[in-house]
């Protein structure tokens, strides 16, 4: 299990190469769902999300031989980003497997930063190739199986702990696990009272369907939250999760992409719907926890285009 130490040693590895983003009470969200409501910024985070935290721990960790091999990942946008721009600025060489349902606008942004590219049918492929090439000699930087990635996602975590007031129940989202399996281990370290709660859309209910067969089992992506999509949780996030974490919700891609404009009108963020999802999430909580509730959002990321979004709320008869 990730513990503080370890999340304050990937914080001194991470220290001024991510920002120590905001975290802000919401008028806005706090008038919507009628409890006070903090929100923890990480979409202005570097490459857009928090994935740039575990993936420049992770780098900063490698030996020099591992780095000279060079660095591979699989991802459904956010992490690729993330070691692409964060091997860039380090001057590593990088490559990226996605698959070709991940967004447009991350493709472009990997092969801008300079990494190469593989794209494969689909994540349960992408998850095939990228074994492979560590195989043959790549250093793999896994989005979630990874103690050291996943104190690197701790950090946001620690600094929610740190910089908000008084919170009784945290949402954070979870697509392999390992953002709220360092949040989880942060929070329930620092603020031993406060519930963390997993959300998930459905068709990217890996974690769910984990918790529900006693530990890691194989699915088939279907959501449009292909950022949420990993075709299995590990055995390291599964742990963290039945321990540290309440209760694992799942909502509708409608309610997503509902929620992410919601965020938009009432937050005046730009998020992805693997944030968005975190408000229908939220009323799900307030239905159970009652009066006095002081909820956190982790709003893990704003990587969606205008057009994706246009698109999803024409599909959805959202306006």
């Amino acid at each position: 299990m990730i513990g503080v130490p370890d999340i304050e040693v990937a914080a001194e590895r991470i220290a001024g190469h991510v920002l120590r983003t905001p975290t802000v009470s919401s008028p806005g969200l706090s008038e919507l769902l009628g409890v006070p409501v903090t929100a923890k910024l990480e979409l202005l985070q570097r490459t857009g999300s928090f994935k740039a935290r575990g993936a420049t721990a992770k780098l900063r960790a490698l030996s020099g031989a591992e780095l000279a091999a060079g660095v591979v990942a699989v991802s459904g946008g956010n992490h690729g980003i993330a070691l692409a721009v964060m091997a860039a600025a380090l001057d590593v060489k990088a490559t990226v497997v996605m698959p070709r349902s991940a967004p447009a606008r991350s493709v472009e942004i990997v092969e801008a930063a300079g990494a190469s590219l593989r794209l494969t049918d689909d994540m349960p492929s992408a998850f095939a190739l990228v074994n492979r090439l560590r195989d043959e000699g790549l250093t793999l930087v896994h989005p979630f199986d990874d103690p050291v990635v996943i104190a690197g996602q701790g950090t946001v975590g620690l600094e929610f702990a740190d910089d908000a007031g008084e919170l009784t129940d945290v949402l954070v989202s979870i697509g392999g696990g390992g953002l709220i399996a360092g949040v989880a281990a942060a929070l329930r370290a620092r603020r031993p009272d406060v519930r963390v709660w997993g959300v998930e859309t459905e068709g990217a209910d890996a974690m769910s369907r984990a918790l529900a067969a006693g530990g890691p089992v194989p699915v088939t992506p279907s959501s449009i939250v292909t950022t949420l999509s990993a075709p299995s949780v590990s055995q390291l996030t599964y742990d963290h999760v039945s321990a540290l974490v309440t209760e694992v919700l799942v909502v509708s891609d409608r309610e997503a992409v509902r929620g992410s404009l919601e965020l938009a009108e009432h937050a005046k963020v730009w998020t992805e719907p693997a944030a968005g999802c975190l408000l229908p999430a939220a009323r799900q909580v307030l239905e159970r926890v009652g009066e006095g509730a002081r909820l956190g959002l982790v709003v893990c990321g704003g990587n969606a285009t205008p057009g994706a979004m246009a698109a999803w709320s024409e599909r959805f008869g959202l306006r």
